[in-house]
């Protein structure tokens, strides 16, 4: 994990996936603190690089598991930080107004998982959202999946089955990263043939006018994603409410 960590810090920025994450899941964030500014709680926050986004629309912390990932936090200036497990958050009940988990959920084994989510439902107001981000589609697991230790990936059903089982209730998600899933089929499907092994080719950052053109179809994507939900991707996003 302190590897993923390492070679995160250095791709957030400018990698065309961490642009189109970004795009795809602010308007939710901003959707969910409409005229409210909440308390938000960033479940995994790894080196903070999110936190940055998320205090636009409210007060923000972070947990995270990871000393390494919390000193990249620290070192950019983020002092609401702590580490923690998502299956035990150390904060009372009700305390957050909406509670965030990106690229987390899939790397945790399933009963950690189940609290995790529990614990988030916990710390939840009522009516307080939550925004998870997660790996989609079994049948795209690559070299990928080893650095980040994934578990499982999700589809949609699933996924709203393991929130709803935790007494949310599902009030939107779609697939993302659609308009790139060709090449990430094709990696992913010569990474099997080959055999998985851990690798951190797929965060480096390509070169600028691959890194570019890959920005600007995620950019589209993100556009048309504020009328209509993709049919599939290799990531899901989901937004539950706390009734």
């Amino acid at each position: 994990m302190e590897r993923l960590l390492e070679a995160t810090a250095r791709a957030e920025r400018d990698h065309f996936w961490f642009r189109g994450f970004r795009r795809f899941v602010e308007p939710l964030v901003a959707g969910a603190a409409e005229g409210v500014r909440p308390d938000i709680l960033d479940c995994g926050c790894g080196t903070g690089h999110n936190l940055l986004m998320l205090r636009r629309y409210g007060r923000a912390y972070g947990i995270d598991l990871t000393w390494a990932g919390l000193q990249y936090a620290r070192g950019r200036g983020e002092r609401l930080v702590a580490r923690a497990t998502a299956g035990q958050l150390p904060f009372a009940n009700g305390r957050f107004g909406l509670v965030t988990s990106f690229d987390v959920l899939y790397s945790l084994e399933d009963e950690i998982e189940r609290e995790a989510i529990r614990e988030m439902f916990r710390v939840l107001k009522p009516g307080g959202k939550l925004i998870v981000n997660v790996a989609a589609l079994a049948a795209l697991r690559g070299n990928h999946s080893v650095l980040s230790g994934e578990v499982r990936r999700y589809s949609k059903g699933d996924l709203r089955t393991r929130l709803e089982a935790a007494g949310f209730r599902v009030t939107h998600s779609t697939y993302t990263n659609f308009s790139i899933l060709p090449l990430v089929a094709a990696v992913r499907f010569k990474q099997r043939m080959s055999g998985h092994v851990e690798s951190q080719d797929e965060i480096a950052v390509p070169p600028a006018p691959v890194n570019r053109a890959l920005s600007a179809l995620l950019a589209v994507e993100a556009a048309a994603l504020r009328i209509v939900n993709m049919p599939v991707g290799s990531s899901l996003v989901a937004v539950a409410v706390k009734p």
